[in-house]
């Protein structure tokens, strides 16, 4: 297989709900022949889109989990990734964004940068990932690029460069103007197929000559030789203009700008020729691995066959098959029949099949090379395991993952159900690393926690479709915390005797809040009153109470341990009778730090049409809300509040009555937040009834 590493393309399409992307990503497969016909991602014609290919994203008509697919466009090799909007799927696009090169950012031209767009952008700052804007719906009443490219600036911190201008808008949106080649581009024939080239129309030829002059003193900055054909006034070649334009994207300094209409088939080929000529290939990125020798080092990653092969694991499927991996190489290449490394497990893989992924279609390949993402089959790994050949001592940077805000428990109906729930909550937490699974202590439950309610619902909806396991779900638990709020000191001492030898272990010091850390553990004894090599079982005495909190038994955070002092005995000392010393000292000292319950407070933005803004706030102060700002945009509104995540439960409904369907909402964890007295002690009896009707 010969292949051109620099005619290669990884690329991300992410976006806020509903801006496109899907729809999107259905005109790039067809104008690239990957797909012969065009389908909705509402699915009226009973197909749905290509990308969404579980039958609950057809039903819902949106993005549940990330596709992959790819294609050709004019002798380049586009790999896609099309990724859910919902900040409930948060990891699809952060797994997605951790394996790729390059992004389009879709935007709604009349919504503009929303709540999603910037948790998103802040996901390609967080990876370095270069980025398109596309500006999608120019159709639209309402749509006004101009007011998106400002929040850009404005909302995003982006340096836009705008490459196009729209010719006409809403209803008379016919083209665009290509400010690289001072053309009007037409999309001609049943679909948009044909792109016609044409003399700028007559009334827009001014204002498109004084944005190509904004456009070239942008591009003069990251191109000397630009700026001379500018000064001397000599013919600008395009090429010439893109290189500039492409130096500055690369190093995120500007986000060139693209318009069109993706419903309505205008714009999709300029966007695609605008992916291959600006966007990084996988030589234009540095990707590093840690060296486990010396973690601290960062090993730079060449993307080169016949180097020795460093990969990553970025997510799991599990199909009629058995498992399917997604796996991006980055130097080397993964062939049939050759022996990797899953540097985790330490384990040794023989690579069976490999195939490239069309959506849910496969295709067998022999070989991935190194900028190349493919999948294989039958391999047992968790998502984010690197897999390198023998000898190598590397591992690729894992991705961040949230921590889950919200958890349900759920009861199997019967036997049968049980064991095809425990199934499907096994592959479940194995494919997404925000989705955890345990069993209560107390009341035997199975629990389980996600990033919110949607994310859950799509679950035990999963569970009952695709292993045919009937559940039912208890009330939803917020994930509560407890810290403390002042200095308190404490001097224990654990004594036992019970014939031969006992255990003894004194430990004094004191506990403290601390900001923006779980735990931390400071020994300051001296004179060796606790012998050195029991201060390790100190820590962990201490360590084990902190899942389990000695006011309502919920975990604890927020707490410094000091040491100071202490005894031990020469017979009767050990690691054990200094755990228990800590556990004791710990519960001891705890109700006097002055406890507290903390909850998960969401940042929770409202959309509505301006007319329900006023329901909308009352809504939201009726559910301890409290209101940081509102913006008007046109007909709509946006109302941005931060509320304690117990409070949203079934907020959707009563979102959608109250504006007659018309406002949406989306949510994000914040931060955590004491619990008001009064609602403090409301959890505390809700807990008591819980245990005593478990006794």
């Amino acid at each position: 297989m010969k292949y051109d590493i620099n005619k290669i393309r990884n690329i991300g399409i992410s976006a806020h709900i509903d801006s496109g992307k899907t729809t999107l990503t259905e005109r790039v497969l067809f104008y690239t022949n990957r797909i012969h016909t065009i389908h909705d991602v509402k699915g009226k014609d009973g197909v749905g889109a290509t990308m969404d290919s579980m039958e609950l994203e057809k039903e819902r008509g949106i993005t549940i989990a990330s596709a992959a697919t790819y294609c050709q466009w004019k002798d380049h090799e586009i790999n896609i990734i099309d990724t859910p909007g919902h900040v409930d799927f948060t990891i699809e696009v952060e797994r997605s964004l951790r394996v790729l090169d390059g992004a389009v950012l879709v935007l709604c031209s009349v919504g503009g940068v929303q709540s999603q767009s910037i948790t998103v952008d802040q996901q390609m700052k967080r990876y370095k990932v270069p980025s398109l804007v596309f500006i999608n719906k120019c159709d639209r009443s309402g749509a006004n690029p101009d007011r998106v490219v400002a929040q850009l600036k404005e909302k995003l911190g982006h340096n836009p460069v705008v490459l196009q201008m729209p010719i006409g808008l809403e209803a008379e949106f016919e083209g665009v103007v290509d400010l690289i080649t001072m053309n009007a581009l037409y999309f001609d024939g049943e679909n948009g197929e044909t792109v016609r080239i044409d003399e700028i129309p007559v009334n827009l030829r001014e204002e498109a000559e004084a944005r190509r002059a904004a456009l070239l003193e942008t591009a003069t900055m990251f191109c000397d030789e630009l700026m001379e054909a500018v000064l001397e006034e000599t013919e600008i070649l395009p090429e010439l203009l893109l290189n500039a334009i492409r130096k500055g994207t690369l190093d995120r300094s500007i986000t060139p700008v693209l318009l069109g209409s993706a419903y309505k088939n205008k714009g999709i080929q300029p966007l695609l020729d605008a992916v291959n000529a600006l966007l990084p290939c996988p030589v234009d990125v540095v990707n590093e691995a840690h060296d486990l020798r010396n973690p601290d080092q960062l090993v730079r990653l060449e993307p080169d066959m016949d180097k020795p092969t460093v990969s990553l694991a970025f997510k799991l499927e599990d199909g009629q098959y058995g498992q399917l991996t997604y796996i991006r190489v980055y130097q080397g290449a993964l062939r049939k029949g050759d022996t990797v490394i899953n540097v985790r497990t330490g384990q040794k893989i023989k690579i069976g099949r490999l195939v490239r992924m069309h959506a849910s279609q496969k295709e067998d390949i022999d070989m991935v090379p190194a900028g190349f993402i493919g999948a294989l089959f039958g391999v047992e790994c968790a998502s984010g395991d690197s897999f390198v050949s023998p000898g190598l001592n590397l591992a690729m940077t894992s991705m961040f993952v949230p921590e889950p805000v919200i958890s349900l428990a759920v009861v199997p109906k019967d036997n049968k159900a049980e064991i095809n729930m425990s199934k499907a909550l096994n592959r479940f937490t194995k494919e997404d690393p925000t989705f955890r699974t345990y069993v209560s202590e107390e009341t035997g439950d199975t629990i389980i926690s996600g990033m919110g309610e949607l994310h859950l619902e799509v679950y035990i909806e999963r569970m009952k479709r695709e292993y045919r396991a009937e559940v039912t779900t208890g009330a939803p638990r917020v994930a509560y915390r407890e810290t403390i709020t002042q200095k308190a000191e404490f001097n224990y001492t654990h004594k036992k005797q019970t014939g031969g030898s006992g255990q003894f272990g004194r430990i004094a010091g004191f506990m403290e809040p601390v900001a923006d850390e779980e735990f931390v553990f400071e020994n300051k004894i001296t004179g060796g009153s606790i012998p050195t090599q029991f201060i390790p079982a100190c820590e962990k005495g201490f360590l084990s109470c902190m899942k389990k909190g000695p006011k309502l038994g919920f975990p604890v955070t927020g707490v410094k341990i000091c040491i100071n002092d202490g005894a031990s005995h020469s017979v009767d000392s050990s690691d054990m009778a200094f755990q228990a010393a800590a556990r004791g000292a710990f519960v001891e000292v705890f109700h006097r730090a002055k406890p507290v319950i903390q909850e998960p407070v969401m940042k929770v933005v409202v959309e509505t049409p301006t007319e329900f803004q006023g329901n909308v706030m009352g809504a939201l102060n009726q559910r301890r809300g409290m209101i940081v700002g509102t913006q008007d945009e046109g007909m709509m509104c946006a109302v941005e509040a931060q509320i304690p995540l117990a409070e949203m439960f079934g907020f959707s409904t009563v979102l959608r009555s109250l504006s007659q369907g018309k406002a949406q909402f989306t949510m994000e964890f914040s931060s955590y937040r004491q619990v008001p007295q009064s609602i403090a002690e409301e959890v505390a009896k809700k807990i008591q009834e819980e245990k005593s009707n478990v006794a």
